[in-house]
């Protein structure tokens, strides 16, 4: 037995046609080509990578994030952390790499080497393989906070969840909700059992197509909220495998962080727009190929431009592929307009923003409106209230 879906109230429901809408209009939003479009993608998912893993504690900026996506080497982060964020980038580039597979299912095997990619690099921790023995989580004073089922007993559950996963006629927002929760509590892995239940959740949301699969994931608020998600997963859970308990406060947390992650993801659509027009038009005052707009556009955003990054931004933005030198005379020019400050020397250079990108991305936030907290649940009930009135 394995934790079933409650039947969704009128309320839920409301909400996840809410969040239908919201996700039409980013779908709109991002599906025409734009020149930008493939920096919201590298950003969004080097945002998802980094939530994901800080909320195991795996502590990285974004730029060292965006560097572990590029393959650029990092400053500031372990090597155990490096580890980490590159084999969870690997696991999640291959959810987006399969995700347009309609027929694709599933299964045990999948599961495994989602898992073996994250944790391939430390083997005392049986990559790909359920756990050998019972299993404890522990909270920061080395209390336990959660046992999990018997270890003998993990693959049944898992088959029973996947089955049920392919066999559940709800909403996909909610099959991949309960995907994540009964992973996570079924905890069958050493190690990394949070990790790959948020990544299941995106696969099976990717699999549906809901949206761009980049922009699915909720691993960035769940970052952010690491508190409330512990919270939630404490309260569902009690302290043990209880698969008879309610999980709907673990269904409304996760259609609260759609709806929220959604509103940022178009507040972003709107910014980088701005940014990108502004970066292109500093490239023409400076009489710079539009190219350079790519590594003006990074900069703003306090990413370290190197010649490697740079080659490949200017492929994904504009769609140009230019050669080592034209990168390096592109930079060296930069630089000598003051658009870009040289950090380094030879091998270990790297670019930072200049102040006129800096300045341009200030002025757009600046812009920004009021950040408000709205609560999905409040905003489908002020609509019915209206409709009635």
């Amino acid at each position: 037995m394995v934790f079933e879906t409650p039947r969704l109230r009128d309320d839920e429901r409301d909400v996840l046609a809410l969040l239908s809408e919201q996700r039409e209009e980013l779908r709109d939003r991002v599906a025409e080509p734009r020149r930008w479009a493939g920096t919201l993608r590298r950003m969004a998912f080097a945002r998802a990578v980094q939530g994901s893993n800080s909320i195991e504690g795996y502590n990285a900026s974004l730029d060292d994030v965006v560097a572990t996506v590029d393959g650029e080497p990092t400053l500031d982060v372990s090597e155990e952390t490096q580890h980490a964020l590159s084999g969870y980038s690997d696991a999640m580039t291959y959810v987006l790499q399969i995700a347009g597979d309609s027929s694709l299912l599933i299964d045990e095997g999948l599961v495994k080497s989602l898992h073996f990619m994250m944790i391939k690099h430390d083997l005392r921790k049986n990559p790909g393989q359920w756990r050998p023995g019972n299993i404890y989580v522990q909270n920061s004073n080395g209390r336990t906070v959660y046992e999990g089922p018997p270890s003998e007993d993990v693959p049944s559950l898992v088959a029973e969840m996947l089955a049920i996963l392919d066999q559940d006629k709800s909403p996909v927002l909610i099959r991949a909700a309960m995907a994540h929760l009964n992973l996570v509590l079924i905890h069958p892995f050493s190690d990394g059992n949070g990790r790959m239940g948020r990544c299941l959740q995106t696969l099976v949301l990717a699999r549906d197509r809901v949206l761009a699969p980049v922009f699915s994931s909720i691993e960035e608020y769940l970052g952010r909220n690491t508190q409330a998600y512990y919270d939630v997963l404490a309260e569902v859970g009690a302290g043990s495998w209880h698969p008879e308990r309610d999980a709907r406060p673990w269904l409304r947390l996760c259609l609260r962080a759609h709806y929220m992650q959604i509103r940022t993801m178009l507040r972003r659509r709107v910014e980088i727009e701005r940014l990108w027009n502004g970066c292109v038009d500093l490239a023409e005052r400076n009489r710079l190929p539009e190219r350079c707009a790519a590594a003006l556009m990074d900069s703003a955003y306090g990413l370290r431009i190197r010649r490697g990054s740079y080659r490949s931004s200017a492929q994904s933005v504009v769609g140009e592929e230019i050669s080592k030198q034209t990168a390096s005379r592109d930079l060296a020019t930069m630089v000598e307009l003051g658009l870009l400050d040289t950090v380094g020397e030879r091998r270990a250079r790297y670019y930072l923003a200049g102040p006129a990108p800096a300045q341009l991305l200030e002025e757009i936030r600046a812009q920004r409106p009021p950040r408000t907290a709205d609560d999905p649940f409040n905003v489908v009930h002020e609509r019915r209230q209206l409709s009635l009135a």
